[in-house]
Order: structure tokens, then sequence, then C-alpha cells
């Protein structure tokens, strides 16, 4: 009772509070990943975070703490309009501010499609999947709703992919295909998410021109948005030469434009992913000097490590709030199954439609041979899923659907970051060995 009486006092809080509570959490678990468990920074972080998440209901389960408090703490925070309405715009930005276009040209139609043909395939692969798992295992899922699982853990997280990356060492191309992907197909899947969530809860017509029409305003208006205004800032940053200037100007794209591609109904993942990828490539090469260039990059890179470690400690945080049952548990990982093997299948036929247009139209396209299966492997087993799935699952709206969708998402994104997360660097090695010129 002392333990409770203290934890009621503890999590009784205002907004600085929590933060203080988040921020004292991540940082204890940098440090012990860092001096003791010596995993990769976000992966150290989410298990941490889950295992402290697990002694608690473990201890609430022995009557020794309350866990009303925590669920309360964990529960003020919401995670998906945290992450969907301020993380994500920050951690895009920073993640497409890296990536080179020279390199990103060169993969450029496999990114492509893999990002919109890829993300529609697994889509309707995994969905299809879930739903007969679902109905083998007594529970009621409307298809519309498991194509709605599909399209929510169908696009690979640019987060969680990235800060993979980053330890791994990869080489430049290889990084520019396995990131850009991610990154592009990061806004499709908002996109795709969004048109079914319309047509599961009737506020879209279910016309396919009202689809397209949606599909193609909030896709084109968003990268439109991110050409425009990502080409103003890098005017700006042309005419100054002071970098605590420029490096406001560049958070006032992260932050006013993805507030007014909101406000607009265009895709503000896509737009954020083009501003980061035209700041990124011109205004830092053409529009800075070599100082600001420097102290900018070195700003973002401090602003992603901290904001990602921040977000999957929430990540493993969140186990306390989501209620899995031992059935839940089980098409959990019917679905992180369904999920590889729809991930596995789409970038097969994907690749396969880019080398059938490759000997057709090789020299025009300039396309290297993609059909391999090592490259696939690595492909589909490095296509991470994390928060943004989560965040929006928890998007959906209350009821027995929401319910069933959020604790599988939760199992999926878990076996995800933590089985293909830990085992992504050594099958990247064996695969690198064995696949010329990757």
């Amino acid at each position: 009772m002392i333990i409770s009486k203290w934890l009621d006092k503890f999590f009784t809080m205002n907004i600085f509070h929590t933060i203080a509570i988040l921020l004292t959490l991540t940082a204890l678990g940098s440090y012990l990943n860092q001096r003791f468990l010596k995993l990769p920074a976000t992966i150290g972080l989410l298990a941490f975070a889950f295992l402290i998440s697990l002694f608690t209901m473990v201890l609430g389960r022995l009557g020794w703490v309350a866990l009303g408090p925590a669920s309360s703490f964990i529960r003020q925070i919401d995670f998906s309009a945290v992450l969907l309405h301020g993380l994500l715009s920050f951690l895009l930005f920073a993640g497409a501010l890296h990536i080179n276009l020279d390199d990103l040209k060169t993969v450029r139609w496999q990114v492509g499609l893999l990002a919109t043909l890829g993300v529609l395939l697994a889509t309707f692969i995994t969905g299809s999947g879930v739903w007969l798992g679902a109905g083998l295992a007594g529970f009621t899922l409307p298809y519309i709703y498991a194509l709605l699982f599909g399209a929510l853990i169908a696009p690979t997280d640019p987060i969680a992919v990235l800060s993979v990356l980053k330890d791994a060492g990869i080489g430049k191309t290889l990084y520019a295909k396995i990131g850009g992907e991610s990154l592009l197909n990061d806004g499709v899947g908002v996109v795709v998410f969004l048109t079914i969530l319309g047509l599961a809860t009737h506020h879209t017509p279910p016309g396919f021109f009202s689809v397209a029409g949606l599909l193609a305003r909030e896709s084109l208006g968003g990268i439109g948005l991110g050409l425009a205004l990502g080409w103003a800032v890098y005017r700006l940053l042309r005419s100054i030469d002071a970098y605590k200037v420029e490096v406001l100007l560049t958070l006032a794209l992260v932050s006013g434009g993805y507030m007014l591609a909101e406000t607009l109904h265009v895709s503000a993942p896509l737009y954020m992913v083009t501003a980061g990828l035209v700041v990124g490539n011109h205004g830092r090469h053409f529009g800075m000097s070599a100082q600001s260039r420097e102290r900018l990059d070195h700003f973002w890179e401090l602003i992603d490590e901290m904001l990602n470690a921040v977000l999957f400690m929430l990540m493993g945080l969140e186990l306390i709030v989501i209620p899995i049952t031992k059935a839940l548990l089980g098409l959990g990982l019917v679905a992180a199954v369904a999920t590889l093997m729809g991930r596995l299948v789409s970038v097969a036929l994907t690749l396969g439609v880019v080398e059938g247009w490759r000997r057709l139209f090789g020299r025009a396209m300039a396309v290297k041979p993609v059909f391999d299966w090592r490259i696939i492997g690595l492909l589909s087993w490095g296509g991470l899923r994390g928060g943004l799935s989560i965040a929006m699952a928890l998007a959906l709206p209350l009821g027995q659907e929401r319910a069933m969708i959020l604790p599988i998402t939760y199992i999926t994104v878990l076996f995800s970051i933590l089985l293909q997360g830990l085992t992504f660097k050594p099958a990247l090695r064996w695969l690198i060995k064995r696949t010329p010129n990757p």
C-alpha cells in the first residue's frame, strides 16, 4: 500500500512532470543499454520500456502496486496525436535530410513502385491473411477492417528502419533504396489507411473516382506543397549566412509547413519527406556555408536521436494500457507472420514488374537487374514496423474492431522490431557477401 500511495502521488502531474518522467526513463534506459545491453539504441530502449511495463503488470497482478496510476499516466499521453501531429514531422524531415537524391535516382523505379504498388499489394495480402486467420480462430472481423489493419501495417516505418540502418553501416545506394522506400511508403500508407478508414466508417463515398480523387489530392498535394515550401526555404537560406537563423528556418518549415499540410488536407508525411529532400540536397549544398551545414546536420541529428529515443520508450510503455488476451496473442502472432509474408510477396511481385520493364526498356530506364532473391530477402526482413502503425491503430474509432486490431498491431510491431531489428545486421552481412552490387 505504501508503494501504491507513492505512485498515486508520483503520477499526479502536469505536462512538465510528464515530460520529465519520460526524459528520465529514456535517459536511464539509454545509459543501461549503452553500458550493459549494447543493442541498437532504439531497440534497446523499446526492450527496456517493455520490461518496465511487464514488471509493473506483474507487480499489479501480485497486488503489490495498483496499476491505476501507471495506466492513467500512459493514457493521458495521446500517443496517436503525439506521433502523427508532432514527432512524425521532425523525424521524417531528419530522415529525408540525409537521403542523397543522386543515390535515390539510381533506384527510383524500385523505390517508387515499392512505395506505391508494393504498399497496395501488401495491404491486400496481409489483410486477407489476417481475415482468414481471425475466422479460423473464431473471431469476427469484417473484411474491410482486416484491410484496414493491412493498410496500417503495410508501410515500413521510416523511424524504425532508418534508426537500424544507421547502426548497420551499409552502402549509400542500399541505404537510399531501403531508407528512401521507407520514407515514401510511409506517406502513401497513411493515405491508403485514411481512404479505407473513410470507407469503413462511411465517411468516403465508395465510388472508384472518389477514392482515386482522394488519393491523388492527398499524395500530389503533399508532394507539391513540399516542393514549393522547400524551394522557398532554400532561397531564404541562400540569402543569409547565419546558422542560428538557418536552423530556425528549417524548424519553421517542419512545424509550420506540417500544420499547413494538415489544414489543406494533403498528405503531411509526403510533404515532410519532399521538403526534407529539397532542403537536404539543394539547401545544404548550395544555400549554406560549410559551418552552417555542419551545425545544421548536428542539430537535426540530435533532434532525431532524442525524439526517436522518447518515441520508442513510449511504445514500450503502451503495453500497460493495451489489453492482450491469450487468444489475441495467438492472433497477433498470425498477423505478424501474415505481415511478413505480405511484405515478401509484395516486394517479389513489385521487383518482378521492375525486372520485366528493365528487359523491355532497360536502356531507356537505365535500370540494373533487380530481381535477386537476396535483395528480396533483405528488403523483406529489413521492412520494420514501428510507432506509426500503433498510432494509426490508436486513431481507430472505439468499438469491437479497434479492440481487436490494436493488440495485434502492437504484437506485430514488437515482433518486427525485436526479432527482425535484432537480426537485421547479421542478415545484412550474410546477404551482402552473396549479393553483387547491392
